[in-house]
């Protein structure tokens, strides 16, 4: 029963992540594509999707949680039995979880792009100045 829920939320994990790599694709292929020259933005772009990938699964997927179903978690105390409830709130974790981890590494990226738009910007802008001059 263990590996079963072991899987579950394995798929569950590369389902989320994946659905949201779907989503943020255009938005984060924009900013890049402003932010840097044309070839280097989809090296990143990919690596960003791979990166997205593992967060939401290793984030979905808590293994630490999850060795309470196969020992005991005090001394005197028995392994955990999977019911139907328990079922219930593992894959809601690992729905949450793995959204939760990819919001952190999304706003991280987009805190550091919004600083580089603005160094982008500037210097477009001086470039201007001197053009104009």
């Amino acid at each position: 029963m263990f590996l079963t829920l072991l899987a579950v939320t394995f798929v569950i994990s590369v389902v989320v992540s994946a659905l949201l790599v779907v989503v943020f694709k255009k938005p984060i292929g924009s900013i890049l594509q402003r932010i840097m020259a044309d070839e280097i933005s989809q090296a990143w772009r990919r690596y960003l999707d791979f990166a997205i990938l593992v967060i939401g699964v290793s984030s979905g997927v808590r293994i630490w949680d999850l060795e309470k179903y196969i020992s005991p978690v005090g001394k005197e105390q028995e392994i955990l039995a999977l019911t139907t409830d328990r079922w219930v709130l593992e894959v809601y974790r690992t729905v949450i979880g793995a959204m939760q981890g990819v919001a952190w590494l999304l706003l991280v990226f987009f805190i550091f792009a919004l600083i580089a738009f603005v160094v982008v910007r500037a210097m477009e802008l001086g470039r201007a100045r001197k053009a104009g001059e």
